[in-house]
């Protein structure tokens, strides 16, 4: 049996990579994998590991030997599911490793905005505090999260413990429905009606075609003007361009992003523009943490081994 892991250089360091590499005899591991390389590394591999690196349907037709796809992540957007279910490929999986860390990400992206503490700091380097007249400085906004209504688009795992966080603070949470549902279930509220009523919006559906571009001029238009929205889920689902004019004329009051439609973004995208006011962008590493990360690792190891005794674990295609 021979596995390859094409992007284990996306894991970063300070892992422990031992019970992976002992569930497979023959390992091939690569530090990343460009588009041009991803063919010929997977031919031949019974199992393929993947974080971000594209399986189209023309590789995996091509792999004649593949027989599991684990991708390291939750999202599997990266690979053609229709194609792989068509050859007999099964793709799975982790799902809930990152919770800890990205429900502590979006609260941090929240508070820094209401807190404004990243532009208190930087008016403290300048001199500001040393220059005023009075012992503090109040330049910008503080606002508090107490009292404010926290809309979630995505009610997961993530989204979940997103909400908890968020009560902990005072926070009311709305729900939204699914995108595209016919009917509201009990305890959720149409997408429509939570861009409307919320404060801050966070978003953790996955990318499908109903969310993509979920979040475009028309719900933009819908939101507040005061309204923060939150998106660490995948770029693709908030239309930049909209996003960008919406910020630039002040028809929200800000925007946080872990994630965006192109990764690595190159140097000229738009949403890295500095003169974009209130954005805050991080980048993709809210899921980060070394225990989300092990956690990762652990259960791509569980996929595997779970394949290997004849089960099929996380499938999702």
């Amino acid at each position: 049996m021979r596995g390859c892991f094409l992007d284990v250089g996306s894991m970063g360091d300070g892992l422990d990579w031992d019970a992976l590499t002992g569930a497979v005899d023959d390992w091939q591991c690569h530090h990343n994998t460009t588009r041009e390389q991803v063919a010929e590394r997977v031919a031949g591999a019974d199992i393929v590991v993947t974080n971000k690196v594209v399986l189209d349907a023309d590789t995996l037709e091509n792999a004649d030997k593949l027989k599991l796809v684990c991708v390291a992540a939750t999202g599997f957007n990266n690979v053609d599911v229709d194609a792989a279910a068509r050859c007999g490929i099964a793709v799975v999986n982790v799902t809930g490793y990152a919770t800890p860390a990205v429900s502590q990400h979006v609260l941090a992206l929240m508070l820094a905005h209401a807190t404004r503490w990243a532009s208190y700091d930087t008016a403290v380097k300048r001199g500001d505090w040393a220059a005023s007249e009075f012992f503090c400085l109040l330049d910008y906004p503080i606002e508090e999260l107490a009292g404010q209504t926290l809309g979630l688009i995505g009610h997961g795992e993530l989204g979940q413990a997103v909400g908890r966080l968020a009560e902990a603070f005072g926070m009311s949470v709305l729900v939204g429905e699914r995108p595209g549902a016919t009917s509201i279930r009990d305890g959720r509220v149409a997408v429509d009606e939570l861009l409307e009523r919320s404060d801050m919006i966070s978003l953790h559906c996955p990318l499908t075609d109903d969310t993509r571009h979920l979040i475009d001029a028309d719900a933009l238009a819908r939101m507040k003007n005061t309204a923060f929205l939150i998106n660490t889920a995948r770029g693709a689902i908030v239309d930049s361009a909209a996003l960008i004019a919406a910020l630039k004329d002040g028809e929200i009051g800000g925007a946080a992003l872990d994630v965006l439609d192109q990764e690595p973004p190159p140097a000229d995208h738009p949403l890295l523009d500095p003169a974009i006011p209130n954005l805050i962008v991080t980048p993709h590493s809210a899921w980060g943490s070394r225990g989300a990360r092990q956690r990762m690792l652990e259960g791509v190891t569980a996929n595997i081994q779970a394949f290997l005794d004849g089960e099929i674990r996380n499938r999702v295609n």
